[in-house]
């Protein structure tokens, strides 16, 4: 499959860059994706319809389909809420290495741990943030990581899906007509 570009301008604003590449972000491949949950849940409506943005369906939801991207990239994420944004005794989403779940604990905020993290990455490559708290991808930023508004990275997310059920269609037309022979 041919490489596309990465539609990334070249002189993004101090604090905001568009990721429009799944896997590479100004010509660096990115070592993970840092997610604040209830951020883009509250700009993605359509995940778990009627659902509160704080419920559990709400997260699953969310989970399942960054999953898919996560799938469709192969970028790892992590995707942290607010603990204080769980019930009491919620019970753990099961975590991959790939895509890790957390909640921050009493006193921490989604975006405490975010900022710990891209600080703690740093060594090992570029992250982006995804928050539309302006202060948290400022601070991410100056550790020198990239961030993302949550509607550009949903925008992102939508257009790597279609485009994997794209080709996979394309690929199950290949193999139909390969096989009618």
């Amino acid at each position: 499959m041919p490489e596309r570009s990465s539609g990334i301008r070249s002189d993004p604003p101090l604090g905001f860059i568009l990721p429009l590449s799944p896997l590479i972000l100004a010509g660096v491949a990115l070592v993970r994706i840092l997610i604040d949950g209830y951020s883009l849940l509250h700009n993605w409506p359509e995940l778990a319809p009627g659902a509160p943005r704080h419920s559990a369906a709400a997260r699953e939801a969310l989970v399942a389909k960054l999953t898919q991207y996560r799938d469709a990239t192969h970028t790892p994420l992590t995707i942290i809420f607010d603990g204080q944004g769980a019930a009491p005794g919620t019970a753990k989403m099961a975590s991959t290495r790939d895509v890790e779940i957390l909640f921050s604990k009493a006193g921490n905020t989604a975006d405490d741990l975010i900022e710990r993290a891209a600080y703690r990455m740093k060594a090992y490559g570029e992250v982006l943030a995804v928050t539309d708290d302006h202060a948290e991808r400022d601070t991410v930023v100056g550790f020198g990581g990239y961030a993302s508004s949550c509607a550009v990275f949903i925008a992102q997310v939508k257009s790597a899906l279609d485009e994997l059920d794209h080709d996979v269609r394309s690929h199950n037309r290949k193999e139909r007509n390969r096989y009618r022979g």
